[in-house]
């Protein structure tokens, strides 16, 4: 299969993307995290602030306060069991691990790597270890020449504490998903990048999104082997005046990724995976091999697209206030309801302060733009009993800050046809969001990586749709079991060579009947 062919199914006939006969041998399932095993390491404090309420100042930050990042952007929040009933006198247990990110499945294939210079800590590159919360010495050294050069010089990192690395394990999914952990992948790495944004904000880093990197060397870098785990995007971090290029706005040498390896030795650190067997995934390595970068000559910036819209009208929402609120108790009470949702009236100010809050808190510094922070894909929404708003299908226009009205009526229904898996009910549901991009994902300028950041960008979105829900104390389930095409139509994209990337549910839900308790004393 060709990979614009491959892409092509992926989004629009998931059924030719991976073989019928496929199925998943839970009992020889991978961990949902990696061990590393015999390398020194570094315990994190579990003593973690409860509330992330007030946004603090820039300082320096020590082990302690690392710790406390992780924690709150990957760390391990919740353990749950659910029983399946069965012809068994004994009910089976399914037993998962939980974050305040979501991921396909709880299966989490990203792995978080930190570049450090701190006190309390040798300078060096290390692995976070999420099962234990603790730091694991992958390499000592400084290394700010290697990686601002695997950045094409475009951040000037000798004034930066560290830089974090976004990778994804392509097993980790791959063993229930099949060819489509590859679509899920890109999403998982853009909700942990974008936790990763709104977490380093209360803490008082500045931070930038770096997706064109050489891959080679920063796989390199931390003894990653290509064919198993690549790492997706580079995000440096600092609390001092740093100097940002974009996108090329550093020293004009052309580095390759083979030259700058040659630099470091090769480093071969063991770990466990648990699976005893590991089924190869030629598609996904074929598509990571396609989107690498060789040399700083391909980092390309998009220019501008005009934006297009469908000429219909447009609904002033009011402009309220930025919303203050705690992430801390946003991230604890993040609730995917699936079909706990219920018909509560959404008001107009909700919405607005809704859509107000993502679009504004989406906007971050990325090495893509000609300008400077701006956003490749868009918020669209069918809304139903929505006080002042009619029922419809929407275009939100951040720039007016108004609803640009497509297509009028409820649209609950065909949407709850379009569903591939019945786990929500849809005529429960106020707000159905899907998040946009365009169909070509800038191949032209950025080739099969276009793809791979279109969806991140997509993740960092939905991310943010969940957090800014969460605090105004209503539920998200991001879903890709839908109906591409159906939505297109709804939206009347076509005429734009835009399409829907992912589904998003939002609305009040009932507390559902379990027993839960905190991993926090």
């Amino acid at each position: 299969m060709g990979l614009d062919t491959f892409l092509h199914n992926l989004h629009f006939d998931i059924d030719k993307v991976s073989p019928p006969d496929w199925e998943v041998d839970w009992d020889d399932a991978p961990l949902p995290y990696k061990l590393y095993r015999g390398l020194p390491v570094f315990p994190l404090s579990l003593e973690v602030p409860l509330s992330l309420e007030e946004w603090e100042g820039p300082a320096m930050p020590n082990l302690r306060k690392i710790g406390h990042f992780l924690w709150y952007v990957f760390g391990l929040t919740q353990f749950s069991q659910t029983a399946f009933t069965s012809t068994e006198e004994v009910p089976e247990l399914m037993q998962s691990s939980r974050r305040f990110v979501p991921s396909g499945g709880a299966l989490y294939p990203s792995e978080l790597y930190v570049y450090l210079k701190i006190e309390d800590l040798p300078f060096g590159v290390y692995h976070y270890d999420v099962a234990h919360h603790r730091l694991v010495l992958l390499r000592e050294g400084n290394f700010d020449s290697y990686i601002a050069s695997a950045l094409g010089n475009r951040c000037e990192l000798s004034s930066s504490f560290g830089a974090a690395f976004v990778s994804t394990m392509f097993w980790k999914n791959y063993y229930k998903y099949n060819n489509f952990a590859y679509r899920l992948q890109g999403l998982d790495a853009g909700v942990l990048i974008g936790q990763l944004l709104e977490v380093a904000k209360r803490f008082g880093f500045a931070s930038g999104v770096y997706f064109q990197f050489l891959d080679k060397a920063i796989n390199h870098l931390l003894g990653l082997s290509q064919e198993e785990e690549s790492v997706y995007a580079v995000i440096p971090l600092t609390v001092e005046p740093t100097r940002w290029y974009p996108n090329g706005g550093g020293e004009n040498e052309h580095i390759s990724a083979a030259e700058l390896s040659r630099e470091l030795n090769v480093i071969q650190n063991h770990h466990f995976v648990r699976s005893q067997i590991v089924k190869k995934f030629p598609m996904l390595n074929k598509m990571n091999e396609a989107s690498m970068l060789e040399s700083t000559r391909s980092f390309q910036p998009i220019k501008g697209r005009e934006s297009r819209h469908n000429d219909s009208q447009l609904i002033a929402l009011p402009y309220v206030n930025r919303l203050s609120y705690d992430l801390a108790s946003a991230c604890r009470e993040r609730f995917s309801p699936d079909m706990d949702f219920v018909l509560g009236k959404v008001t107009q100010s909700q919405l607005a302060v809704l859509l107000q809050e993502v679009t504004s808190a989406f906007m971050y510094r990325n090495d893509l733009d000609e300008e400077y922070e701006k956003s490749r894909v868009s918020l669209y929404g069918c809304f139903y009993h929505v006080e002042g708003i009619p029922d419809g299908a929407y275009q939100y226009d951040s720039a007016e800050h108004a609803l640009r009205q497509i297509q009028p009526g409820d649209h609950r229904l065909p949407l709850q046809y379009g569903m591939t898996i019945g786990n929500v009910n849809l005529l429960q549901v106020p707000l159905c969001f899907h998040v946009a991009g365009d169909k070509d994902y800038f191949k032209s300028e950025l080739g099969y990586r276009g793809y791979r950041i279109q969806q991140m960008e997509a993740g960092m979105l939905v991310q943010r749709l969940l957090l800014v829900s969460s605090a105004l104390g209503m539920g998200g389930h991001p879903l890709l079991g839908f109906d591409a095409k159906l939505c297109d139509e709804i939206y009347q994209m076509d005429s734009l060579g835009k399409t829907s990337l992912i589904q998003i549910p939002i609305g009040p839900y009932r507390n559902r009947p379990w027993l839960q308790g905190s991993l926090l004393s």
